[in-house]
C-alpha cells in the first residue's frame, strides 16, 4: 500500500435502504497538494445506482462511511470464517432477522455495560460498534454495503487487495462523525427529523463547513468550494451532503499516507477507519 494516489476521490454517505427522499451522497472532488477542490455531489436513491457507481472504471479512491468489517471477538465466539472476504460473504449469506436474533443472543449473555462487541478502531473514532442493529442499525450497513464493494471487485487496502481486485478502484472505510467532532466538539450539525433541524444547527453546520475552507483540522487540508456548493452543504439539514464531503476529507488525506492511513499491526477481519 503506497503514499501518493492522485486521481479522482469520492466520500460517500451511505445508506442501506437509499430513496429518492434519502439517497446514498456521493461528493466528488481532486487533491492538489493541501487543497481538496469539491467537484459535484451526487444522489444515489437505489443499491443498483450504487453497485453502478463501484462499476465506474478507475482510477478512484473513495471513503465510504459504512463498517468495513466485525469485532474480531465476535467472529471467534460465533466460530465464523476467519478471511474478510469469506467473513463477508458468510455474513452477506444470512437473513437480518437472523442476523439481529444471533447478535441479541450474544448480547444478552453479556454484563451490563459490556454488553457490544466492539472493533480496535470503535473507540478511538468514536463510532457506534458494527454489530449494533439499532439507532443506528449499522449491522444492516455492513450487510448491504459490503458485500457489494467485494462483489464489485474493488481493492480494499489491507482487507481484500490482492489477486483478482482492481488497483485502480480503492474503498476505504470512513466516518465522518470523527472530522465534525474534532470541528464542531458536541455540538450536533444535522437531524432527519424536521422537529429538531433547529437554528443552532444550521449555525453549526456553517460553522463546520467555514472550519473546512480554512483547514482547521489535524488533517491538514482545504476544501476549495464554489460560494453555492457552501450553500447547499449548510442548506441541507439531514447533513446527508456534508457527511459525503467530511468522507471525501478523509479520503483525500489517505491518498497523501503511506498504507492509506493504515497504522501498523491492523487486524485484517476488523479493519480500520480512516484518520481514527
Amino acid at each position: 500500500m503506497s503514499a501518493g494516489f492522485d486521481g479522482p476521490l469520492l466520500g460517500v454517505d451511505f445508506s442501506s435502504a437509499p430513496s429518492r427522499r434519502k439517497p446514498i451522497t456521493v461528493a466528488h472532488g481532486r487533491r492538489a497538494g493541501a487543497v481538496l477542490r469539491l467537484d459535484r455531489l451526487e444522489a444515489l436513491p437505489t443499491l443498483d445506482d450504487f453497485e453502478a457507481l463501484l462499476a465506474r472504471p478507475g482510477p478512484w479512491l473513495g471513503g465510504f462511511d459504512l463498517p468495513f468489517g466485525l469485532p474480531r471477538e465476535l467472529v471467534d465466539s460465533l466460530g465464523w470464517p476467519q478471511d474478510w472476504a469469506a467473513l463477508i460473504t458468510h455474513y452477506a449469506a444470512m437473513e437480518r432477522a437472523a442476523l439481529r436474533a444471533v447478535f441479541k443472543a450474544w448480547c444478552d449473555a453479556r454484563p451490563a455495560g459490556h454488553k457490544f462487541a466492539h472493533r480496535a478502531c470503535d473507540r478511538p473514532a468514536g463510532s457506534s460498534p458494527s454489530m449494533k442493529w439499532v439507532n443506528p442499525p449499522v449491522a444492516w450497513m455492513l450487510h448491504a454495503g459490503a458485500p457489494r464493494l467485494l462483489a464489485a471487485g474493488l481493492s480494499l487496502p489491507g482487507l481484500c487487495d490482492g489477486p483478482g481486485r482492481d488497483p485502480q478502484r480503492l474503498a476505504l472505510e470512513a466516518y465522518p462523525g470523527l472530522l465534525a467532532r474534532e470541528l464542531l466538539g458536541a455540538r450536533s450539525y444535522k437531524s432527519d427529523e424536521p422537529a429538531k433541524q433547529t437554528p443552532e444547527r444550521l449555525i453549526a453546520r456553517k460553522d463546520l463547513v467555514e472550519a473546512l475552507e480554512q483547514g482547521r483540522s489535524r488533517l491538514g487540508l482545504r476544501l476549495k468550494l464554489s460560494p453555492a456548493q457552501a450553500e447547499a452543504l449548510v442548506a441541507d439539514a439531514r447533513g446527508d451532503r456534508l457527511d459525503a464531503v467530511l468522507c471525501l476529507v478523509q479520503a483525500a488525506w489517505a491518498a497523501g499516507q503511506p498504507r492509506h492511513g493504515w497504522p501498523a499491526g491492523v487486524d485484517p477481519l476488523e479493519g480500520w477507519i480512516l484518520t481514527a
